[in-house]
């Protein structure tokens, strides 16, 4: 894995896990529309609307993206330490049962430990091809990709849980979403994989997992989205394959649980119902 270079100051801090003066930091009193990621490797670690002010000396966020942060009790064993789950980069410690937001919680971050992207630095994708846990693992191995979150769109209930979503009953298909660096890759390089890593032509399932939770669709934020997408569609039906995928601008995107992120780099397997398959 390649790291960014750091600066001394930066070195103390996500290496050695010091700690910066309080009200020293760059991003303290910063509320800008953005996401943080790892200033060692990149990797997108809070959302901007996730940050407050606390008063603490330090930026703070009630929740991290998901999957992109890991916690370990510090040696003396009273405070619990984030680190970047990618690189293990020390970012802070984190706290509960403060009041401050109604998550009640406080990743307490060092400014140095990360680097702002503001709107328009960063591209978002939001791909569903069947079980996510898949299609988290190809994408998340597309060069130029920041961090990819599975979670769940396209229903009719807030915060859906994943037994809801195993019911059918919800709307909602497993997706993932995906922040991508633009000067590295860009989104039709993103849909390409998602198209060559699953069968579009199946509906309402992929392989051995079926249900509408299963579906291939893809959900655009944008008119530049939904123009690549139907492009590729059209390109594959020229191609001779009756694609089924449907293109829907996207709705709320909801957060999986914990344990389905990253899920096959966890348990050090491979995808059972994805593959790659090259198709333009």
């Amino acid at each position: 894995m390649e790291y960014n270079d750091l600066t001394p100051e930066e070195e103390y801090i996500i290496v050695k896990k010091g700690t910066e003066m309080p009200g020293t930091g760059e991003y303290n009193d910063f509320y800008e529309k953005g996401i943080y990621v790892c200033r060692r490797c990149n990797s997108a670690l809070y959302r901007s609307e996730s940050k407050f002010k606390s008063g603490c000396g330090w930026p703070s966020f009630d929740d991290e993206i998901a999957g992109a942060v890991k916690q370990h009790i510090d040696a003396d064993g009273r405070r619990t330490e984030i680190l970047c789950k990618n690189c293990d980069g020390h970012l802070g410690h984190v706290f509960s049962g403060e009041g401050f937001t109604e998550k009640n919680l406080r990743h307490c971050v060092n400014s140095l430990s990360m680097k702002f992207l503001p709107e328009g630095k960063f591209g978002i994708g939001i791909f569903a091809s069947g079980c996510f846990w898949g299609t988290e693992y190809y994408l998340n191995k597309l060069d130029g990709v920041l961090g990819t979150t599975c979670g769940y769109i396209g229903g009719q209930v807030n915060n859906p849980g994943y037994k809801q979503v195993c019911s059918g009953e919800t709307g909602h298909a497993e997706a993932v979403q995906v922040f991508y660096d633009p000067e590295k890759t860009d989104y039709e390089s993103l849909a390409k994989i998602f198209f060559e890593t699953h069968d579009p032509t199946q509906l309402n399932r992929q392989g051995p997992d079926i249900g509408t939770q299963y579906r291939s669709e893809i959900f655009y934020l944008n008119d530049e989205q939904k123009s690549i997408a139907e492009k590729l569609i059209s390109v594959l039906k020229e191609k001779g394959l009756d694609v089924v995928t449907a293109v829907t601008e996207a709705t709320e995107f909801w957060d999986a649980e914990f344990y389905h992120q990253d899920y096959y780099d966890q348990k050090g397997t491979q995808p059972y119902c994805h593959f790659y398959q090259k198709k333009f």
